[in-house]
């Protein structure tokens, strides 16, 4: 008699349950914001793995196993600031009435505080730049990116400024933009300085007056 040969069921079975991943419990934006406040008072290299730790309520195993180490987590949170502050620069100018009034805004934009704690801090990508664009090629190449982004954002405001006849037609938009941004980065670096509000304010206004001619009545 022939005998019969059962099925057998030869699927590999795992002794161990899989673990599925615990999902992260804090929020990623919200810790970046922290270090990139950190990193914006400190500066990178006064910066400790006990300060990152405090700001952002969590562990060192738990930080460098969501971020890196500590320039990944530092490059993050740059790159966080850059994209908030194109962000912000593109809706400020894209709201105001007319053009021209949101490019003399810009230059105002330093000073346009009033307890002056903000403008003391300087610009994060600019601060960062002078502490590291030396020694790190991908932070400066990330700072010429994020220029060359703020320019092209101006020069379309430029742009438009000269469709409503606000500025001369036949000037360069980004030529413009280059001045106009040099002209604001400045005047973050002199508030950095402790220089008084008035001061600045007249100093913006003069900057407005030789930069952005209104020409709207010509």
């Amino acid at each position: 008699m022939r005998s019969t040969i059962s099925m057998v069921d030869r699927t590999v079975k795992n002794p161990y349950p899989v673990r599925m991943a615990r999902p992260r419990s804090f929020d990623e934006k919200q810790v970046l914001n922290a270090v990139r406040d950190q990193f914006w008072d400190a500066g990178y290299a006064a910066t400790s793995l006990e300060d990152l730790m405090r700001v952002s309520g969590l562990g060192k195993g738990s930080l460098y196993a969501a971020f890196g180490d500590k320039r990944q987590l530092f490059l993050r949170a740059l790159h966080s600031y850059t994209d908030d502050s194109h962000g912000r620069l593109r809706e400020a100018l894209a709201e105001a009435p007319r053009a021209l009034d949101a490019l003399r805004m810009l230059l105002e934009a330093p000073i346009d505080e009033p307890t002056g704690a903000g403008t003391r801090r300087g610009c994060l990508m600019a601060n960062s730049t002078c502490e590291l664009g030396n020694a790190d090629p991908e932070v400066l190449d990330h700072a010429r990116r994020t220029y060359e982004t703020s320019t092209a954002l101006i020069g379309d405001c430029v742009a438009r400024a000269q469709r409503e006849g606000d500025l001369p037609a036949g000037a360069d938009p980004i030529a413009l933009a280059r001045a106009l941004l040099a002209a604001q980065q400045g005047l973050v670096f002199m508030s950095r300085t402790g220089m008084d509000t008035a001061t600045l304010t007249a100093t913006a206004r003069s900057l407005a007056a030789q930069l952005l001619p209104d020409h709207s009545g010509d």
